[in-house]
């Protein structure tokens, strides 16, 4: 028995949500902004299902309608300011063994990144795609992306590294 376009693209959705929430959640820094970009995202999907569904290509066409909506969103006027719950209320999986004042420094430091930054280090990093992918999904050069990539790891780097919080502070060595 044949399955209707709306049971395929129920099950998708249904495997894929929670995946493409986590990327707007990184992506934007915001819980309401991610379900708003994926909802958009989705009745875009939805729109377009028949020929993505032709092409075999669901993951690559809402990973890029999830960024580009969360693109969108930030050239928005009205969403120039920067709101969004505090780190620590966060609902992103991380791996385990994570320190909470490493995911919520984490956390934060993404947030600082711009759009376009953010954009690249999570789909390099989360949906592990190539350079030359990162590129033709933001329709930017692989020199942007590398650049990008790299200035954005540095910058997430520095805000791990807390001149405060050492290794050995918890082992009652000798200062």
């Amino acid at each position: 028995m044949a399955r209707t376009r709306d049971e395929d693209f129920a099950a998708w959705v249904a495997a894929r949500r929670g995946y493409l929430y986590r990327s707007a959640y990184l992506l934007g820094g915001d819980h309401h902004r991610a379900e708003d970009v994926v909802q958009a995202a989705l009745a875009k999907l939805y729109v377009a299902w028949p020929r993505v569904v032709r092409t075999s290509t669901p993951d690559a066409y809402a990973r890029r309608v999830v960024v580009n909506a969360h693109l969108d969103e930030t050239r928005r006027p009205w969403r120039r300011e920067r709101v969004g719950l505090p780190a620590s209320h966060t609902q992103v999986s991380v791996p385990t063994g994570v320190e909470p004042e490493v995911r919520d420094l984490l956390f934060a430091a993404l947030r600082d990144l711009g759009p376009r930054q953010r954009a690249v280090v999570v789909l390099r990093h989360l949906w592990g795609l190539s350079v030359a992918d990162t590129a033709a999904e933001l329709g930017i050069s692989e020199g942007t992306v590398k650049s990008q990539t790299s200035d954005g790891l540095a910058r997430l780097r520095r805000a791990l590294e807390a001149p405060h919080h050492t290794p050995h502070d918890s082992l009652g060595g000798q200062r």
